[in-house]
């Protein structure tokens, strides 16, 4: 099996699993414990917290500790529109936001009798600026656009968003998951308010995530669990001591060898999407805009993803969002970038990752050249390198 669905999830990397391993055993401690053992438990996850706020460009103080990013969005969203004035809960979400996100928003609208419109993206996927622009109104409390989209790695310009959002006096929350480890985060610089992330992303264990924001803004959140008072009481229950150590450990771990790693998978990537190209027709998804590193979005036309993927079963990819891998509906992502149903559905994910080796991806070539032709002649298609 080649494994090339990184953007789902990452394998843990054994080093983090060996800073995780003792916490099972040895320093299992509540850390909201007040003697000696559950101190050093505490401290623990503190470090971590450290690892964690520096590889996003934040500090410590602003990271609160969670399940992962979909409970982070939806402690973000809602809590900003449940402090929000009556006059001011409006939510705008980009089009290409991540499932979790979108339903965050509509769980909070719901909620606070507020209201979410979408922010047209431009035909590469990255965000309308203009469309941003003339949806900011006095009454957004809040704005939503991801720094890189799960599907297609589209790189959004964050920086540029956000003065616009806080000229209107709104906030701005980004998800970050999909960059965090794999490109440079800088949350503070681009003064971005809110952030949510997850450690299984970046080679960290499942089940802990993060959101961040200024302690200012901390105070203003509900939380969406409330309880012993953890987390500075916005996310009560017993502290995941071994999930944050392990969320630590990753985070440090890209820290150091990021730059590094992403001209690594940049180059496999290029190389992956060659080689297919140079033996059958496809359309690359976000063409023209800046892309994390790692991650390939095509569409083979006269192709269904899904017929493509029973036909190499050797090679693991995705059709779009994990999350999203029941639902029968084409990927909404590209639908907003303007392809048609038909277009989306015969769209297939590539994403590299740290064990992926040069030797895996000229066989993966192979396997998903020779499906996508047997797909096309199945369907009574010619779109071979040769016919083109």
């Amino acid at each position: 099996m080649i494994y090339l669905d990184y953007n789902a999830t990452t394998p843990v990397h054994p080093q983090v699993l060996d800073a995780m391993l003792p916490v099972f055993t040895q320093q299992f401690a509540n850390a909201a414990s007040k003697h000696a053992a559950g101190q050093a438990a505490a401290k623990l996850v503190e470090n971590a917290r450290h690892e964690v706020a520096s590889l996003v460009g934040t500090r410590r103080r602003n990271v609160v500790f969670t399940s992962g990013a979909t409970e982070a969005a939806h402690l973000a969203i809602r809590g900003v529109l449940a402090a929000a004035e009556p006059e001011r809960r409006r939510v705008l979400v980009g089009a290409t936001e991540h499932r979790a996100v979108l339903a965050a928003a509509d769980a909070a609208a719901d909620a606070h009798s507020g209201k979410v419109d979408l922010i047209r993206v431009n035909r590469d996927g990255t965000v309308d600026l203009d469309h941003l622009d003339w949806l900011l109104d006095g009454d957004v409390a809040l704005v939503a656009v991801a720094v890189a989209n799960n599907e297609t790695g589209v790189i959004n310009d964050v920086a540029e968003m956000v003065p616009l959002v806080h000229d209107a006096g709104a906030l701005f929350c980004c998800d970050i998951t999909q960059g965090a480890g794999r490109i440079a985060i800088a949350l503070d610089d681009w003064q971005v308010d809110l952030a949510v992330w997850s450690a299984h992303k970046l080679y960290g264990p499942k089940g802990v995530g993060a959101l961040a924001a200024s302690r200012l803004l901390q105070a203003r959140l509900a939380p969406l669990l409330t309880g012993g008072g953890q987390e500075r009481g916005l996310r009560a229950g017993t502290l995941n001591t071994a999930g944050i150590v392990g969320f630590g450990a990753a985070s440090r771990l890209a820290a150091a060898d990021r730059d590094d790693e992403a001209i690594r998978e940049r180059d496999l990537t290029r190389l992956l999407h060659r080689l297919i190209t140079a033996r059958v027709d496809a359309q690359l998804n976000g063409q023209g805009a800046l892309r994390l590193p790692n991650t390939v979005n095509l569409r083979f036309a006269g192709a269904p993803a899904d017929a493509v993927q029973t036909r190499m079963p050797e090679v693991l990819v995705s059709a779009g969002s994990a999350c999203s891998s029941t639902d029968p509906e084409p990927s909404h992502v590209l639908l907003a970038m303007g392809l048609t149903e038909d277009e989306a559905l015969e769209s297939l994910r590539f994403s590299l990752g740290r064990p992926t080796t040069e030797a895996e991806i000229r066989i993966a070539a192979d396997h998903i050249a020779d499906a996508v032709e047997a797909v096309r002649e199945l369907h009574g298609e010619s779109h071979s390198r040769k016919a083109v």
